[in-house]
C-alpha cells in the first residue's frame, strides 16, 4: 500500500558509522532543512558522533532522514517500527536499494521531500516465536548452524503441513524489503514491494527438491531442529534472538506491524531493481 505523505516540519536524524564516512552531508542536510523551516533532531548517539547538542523529542518527527546505506536504513525502520514515522534514505552506502536519494542530489531530493513530495510504501515485517517469546524483524529471519561447516537437519512445515527434512546449513525467511539481500544472495526470490507475502529460502541445501518458496499471510513457517549436537542460531534483522536446540521450533510468520519506507515518486521499485541489480 502507498500513501500520500505531507510537508515536513519535524524530522530525525539517522546516519551510518562514523561521522567522516558521510563527509558534509550532515551540513548539506542542515542547509536544506534550514531553507525549509523544518527541525532536526539528533537523538544522544547521534549528537555525541557529530559533536552537537541532542535535542527534540524523537518520536515527534514527521520524518526520518538517512543518510547511509541499506544496513543504517535497516536500523532506522527498526527504530520508527510502531512510531507512525516514514524513513526516507540519501544513499551514502555501497548498494543503498532502500535509499531514495543519490549522495550527489541530496539537495534537491531532500527540498522535495520537505515540501511534502513524496510517497510512503508500507512492507510487511515478520514475527519469530521462540520458547514462547515473540521478535519483530524488518528484513529477516535466519537459522544458521553454529558450527561453520557442520551441516544441519531442519524439518519444516507450512500451515501445518509437514514438508520433509532438509540437510543444509540454514533458512532464510525474509520479507519483501528484505528479499534483496542475505535471501537473494542464496538464490531466494525477490518479492516486488506491494505483495505481502514471505520468503522461505534454503542455505545450501544438500537436496534439488529443496527450492524456495513465496508463503502468503495466512501462511506460518515451523522450523525443527533435527540434528543431534548441534544448535542452530537464530538471528532477526542480524541480531541474535535465541538458540535452537535439539527438536525445538521456531514460528516464522507475517508481523502485523509494517515499516514505512518513504520514496520519490519516480523512484519505483522496477527502476530501483534495474539500477541496482541488472546494470
Amino acid at each position: 500500500m502507498t500513501q500520500r505523505a505531507e510537508p515536513v516540519r519535524r524530522a530525525r536524524v539517522v546516519t551510518r558509522g562514523k561521522a567522516d564516512m558521510i563527509g558534509e552531508g550532515l551540513a548539506r542536510l542542515q542547509r536544506v532543512a534550514d531553507e525549509a523551516g523544518v527541525e532536526l533532531i539528533l537523538d544522544k548517539d547521534e549528537a555525541i558522533k557529530h559533536g552537537l547538542d541532542a535535542g527534540g523529542d524523537e518520536d515527534s518527527a514527521d520524518l526520518a532522514i538517512v543518510l547511509g546505506g541499506d544496513g543504517t536504513m535497516l536500523r532506522a525502520l527498526q527504530r520508527c517500527l510502531g512510531k507512525g514515522i516514514p524513513v526516507v534514505g540519501v544513499n551514502f552506502g555501497s548498494m543503498g536499494f532502500l535509499t531514495t536519494i543519490p549522495a550527489d542530489d541530496l539537495e534537491n531530493g531532500l527540498k522535495r521531500v520537505f515540501a511534502g513530495e513524496y510517497e510512503v510504501v508500507e512492507l510487511p515485517t515478520l514475527e519469530a516465536e521462540l520458547w514462547g517469546e515473540r521478535y519483530v524483524a524488518v528484513n529477516d529471519v535466519v537459522v544458521a548452524s553454529s558450527v561453520i561447516g557442520r551441516m544441519a537437519y531442519l524439518a519444516w512445515a507450512i500451515g501445518g503441513e509437514e514438508l520433509g527434512e532438509v540437510s543444509c546449513d540454514g533458512v532464510i525467511c525474509s520479507t519483501p524489503s528484505g528479499s534483496t539481500g542475505y535471501n537473494l544472495s542464496n538464490g531466494g526470490p525477490v518479492l516486488v514491494w506491494g505483495m505481502d507475502a514471505m520468503t522461505v529460502t534454503f542455505i545450501a541445501p544438500h537436496a534439488l527438491d529443496a527450492r524456495p518458496l513465496v508463503v502468503p499471510r495466512s501462511r506460518e513457517l515451523a522450523i525443527e531442529n533435527r540434528t543431534e549436537g548441534l544448535p542452530m542460531v537464530v538471528l532477526a534483522d542480524g541480531r541474535q534472538i535465541g538458540v535452537l536446540g535439539f527438536e525445538e521450533r521456531l514460528i516464522v510468520r507475517l508481523g502485523d506491524q509494517r515499516t514505512l519506507l518513504g520514496v520519490l515518486p519516480e523512484a519505483t521499485f522496477f527502476r530501483r531493481y534495474r539500477e541496482t541489480f541488472a546494470s
